[in-house]
């Protein structure tokens, strides 16, 4: 089993060390992903969990990583991202199950961290 904190963190550095190779991008991907996920009509709860949706159907294992952590500390619960899984799966098809357990299985690493 994968350790999604632990994936996290490892991103995370390497996201600013790919900051360092090509600031302009990621200084552009930064202002994207804030102004995306912005409170706006749909709360940020709400947006991270689309995104994870997302993520599990296009099957990003650092995409499940960022979205189940972000949305947990935007307050989602395990039944919301539970859900979410649902949907996605429902959009994705089998290798959305997959993902999706992978997904509850980040659920469960984080939440075992008191996230």
């Amino acid at each position: 089993m994968k350790n999604f904190p632990e994936h996290y963190k490892e991103l995370n550095t390497w996201m600013e060390k790919l900051g360092m190779a090509i600031p302009e991008v990621m200084q552009g991907f930064g202002t994207l992903h804030q102004a995306s996920l912005k409170t706006g009509a749909l709360d940020s709860k709400v947006k991270e969990l689309i995104a994870l949706a997302i993520a599990i159907t296009v099957r990003c294992d650092g995409c499940i990583s960022f979205h189940v952590h972000d949305a947990m500390q935007a307050g989602a619960s395990k039944e919301e991202v539970a859900e979410t899984v649902a949907v996605a799966i429902l959009m994705g098809g089998g290798p959305s199950v997959v993902y999706g357990i992978e997904a509850m299985q980040a659920l469960s690493q984080y939440q075992e961290q008191g996230l």
